[in-house]
């Protein structure tokens, strides 16, 4: 099975214009743009045949193709970065699209492995995703955002079978505060997708759904149009993930990085 990873990147985004050519601090003081600290994650995940760089940004094109990234333009009337990989796929041959979103360089291999094993064992699922189960750290930097009106990560409810129900930037299922048990029953949801290329195609031909517009949450059309998200619980094995969603994550990023 040919496995392709794409890298969706846009310069327009709302909350962070041009968050793919912010430049972040290393430990050892130098700095990388988060596009080429994304591909470099890339670079880790085993049983990948290709990596691309998918934009329509001739700006984040040079960098890419710079730091020896191949690049596959798109037009910018893409809008999310399924429907980028969605038009990117017409230029290489694939049977499962892995889909890193650009803006989250700490995303550990493994949870990308875990995605291909399990569309690799179950030839049903068409889209896959991981969850990762909060830390009372991290569910706090949730609760923090949300109470400072920040839109920060997205969290996941699933049924029993691990199929998603619903995806939110809100804190999902409400915890009262004061009242949060261990292990804390919130999961963030991993911006990592895998698709079969007919779940793709199939994508593209819905209308953007009308959650999926509240919500501004791409995974949410699938679900809205009653197809199977197979939700991939994965284990962080002690690392601190986090995504670059406001400039503020700047810091907590660099803090992890020892930058």
């Amino acid at each position: 099975m040919k496995t392709v990873l794409m890298i969706p990147a846009r310069y327009a985004s709302t909350r962070y214009p041009g968050k793919p050519l912010a430049e972040l601090r290393q430990a050892d003081g130098s700095r990388k743009t988060l596009i080429q600290m994304t591909w470099e994650a890339a670079q880790e995940v085993s049983g990948v045949d290709a990596v691309h760089v998918v934009t329509d940004d001739e700006r984040i094109a040079t960098v890419a193709t710079g730091f020896g990234a191949t690049v596959l333009m798109t037009s910018p009337e893409a809008a999310n970065g399924t429907e980028r990989c969605a038009e990117a796929l017409a230029q290489v041959e694939a049977d499962l699209v892995v889909n890193l979103q650009g803006d989250a360089p700490l995303t550990p291999p493994w949870f990308v492995e875990a995605l291909i094993e399990r569309m690799r064992e179950d030839a049903e699922a068409q889209v896959a995703t991981p969850i990762l189960r909060c830390d009372r750290q991290t569910y706090d930097m949730f609760v923090e955002d949300r109470k400072a009106g920040r839109v920060g990560g997205t969290t996941a409810v699933f049924d029993r079978n691990l199929h998603g129900l619903y995806f939110s930037k809100e804190v999902v299922p409400y915890i009262a505060p004061g009242k949060v048990p261990d292990p804390v029953p919130v999961f963030h949801h991993v911006g990592v997708y895998a698709y079969r290329p007919k779940a793709l195609a199939a994508y593209v031909g819905w209308p953007e759904g009308v959650l999926e517009a509240r919500e501004g949450l791409e995974q949410l059309r699938f679900l809205e149009n009653g197809a199977t998200v197979a939700c991939v619980e994965v284990d962080a094995r002690g690392r601190v993930f986090w995504e670059l969603n406001n400039p503020e994550d700047v810091a907590r990023i660099e803090s992890v990085l020892g930058g």
